[in-house]
């Protein structure tokens, strides 16, 4: 629990430091703007398809009574609906991530030089940071599916899937954003998806606490804003710690 709350105050100290730097958290802002309209309009859309949506999928009722056609094809929209939204929760990161790598490289340069700078950092070009964070970002979406889908048809079993399934869910969500949150830091390091996991793995309390507040405030309506570029630069901080823990934890290798 330690190590939670550690991850916790990251973020705290993440919001303290783009408070003392307004124009930091206004490029932090920018790519979470752009994020929040394209899967705004992805959102409606979908509310405005999901009719005919929960129709497609549900073919075998067609031929049912009225009453029970209508009750699964509206339970089937909202598990099309819970899923889309648990999707962009998670791929928003992944996007904003991809839509603002130089913003956030830049700001990640930023945090670190002011804590000591990092020796021997690599220089990468927004071309490269786009592709990095899309392909890495496609596949810590479609892993999380391994988990968030079979989370979600639970939630319809009775008592658990109202108490159980929806704290398991925050904590699948946390993971997962937390492994994009940090991404910047490792990609500055050469580092790739693979190592990140394996590392992070290793303080799963410092991911989920500084991606379960990042996940739940998330959810309040254009939070994002603020909590994007927060979480970013929290980030930063439980890298730098993970990476300097690791460090120690190493065994020195004779020749």
């Amino acid at each position: 629990m330690r190590d939670f709350f550690k991850g916790f105050r990251m973020f705290g100290q993440g919001l303290g430091i783009l408070l003392r730097s307004p124009k930091l958290l206004l490029i932090g802002a920018l790519p979470a703007v752009l994020t929040t309209l394209l899967l705004l309009g992805g959102v409606v859309a979908l509310a405005f398809w999901v009719d005919d949506l929960s129709a497609l999928i549900t073919p075998f009722a067609d031929d049912w009574e009225t009453g029970l056609r209508t009750a699964v094809r509206v339970a089937a929209g909202v598990a099309v609906f819970a899923v889309a939204l648990t999707i962009a929760m998670i791929g928003f990161t992944a996007i904003t991530l991809a839509v603002g790598g130089p913003f956030y490289e830049h700001i990640a340069e930023k945090v670190e030089d002011d804590l000591g700078g990092v020796p021997g950092a690599v220089d990468l070009s927004g071309w490269r940071l786009l592709v990095m964070g899309l392909r890495d970002g496609l596949l810590l979406v479609l892993r999380s599916l391994m988990f968030t889908i079979p989370l979600l048809i639970a939630g319809f079993v009775p008592v658990v899937g109202q108490t159980v399934v929806p704290v398991l869910l925050a904590l699948v969500t946390a993971w997962f954003l937390a492994l994009e949150l940090i991404a910047v830091p490792f990609y500055r390091r050469g580092m790739d998806l693979k190592q990140r996991r394996r590392l992070l793995r290793n303080h799963r309390a410092f991911a989920l606490g500084l991606g379960l507040p990042v996940s739940l405030l998330c959810l309040i309506p254009f939070a994002a804003l603020i909590v994007m570029p927060v979480g970013f630069v929290g980030g930063v901080l439980v890298a730098r710690e993970v990476l300097a823990q690791d460090a120690v934890d190493q065994p020195i290798r004779v020749a």
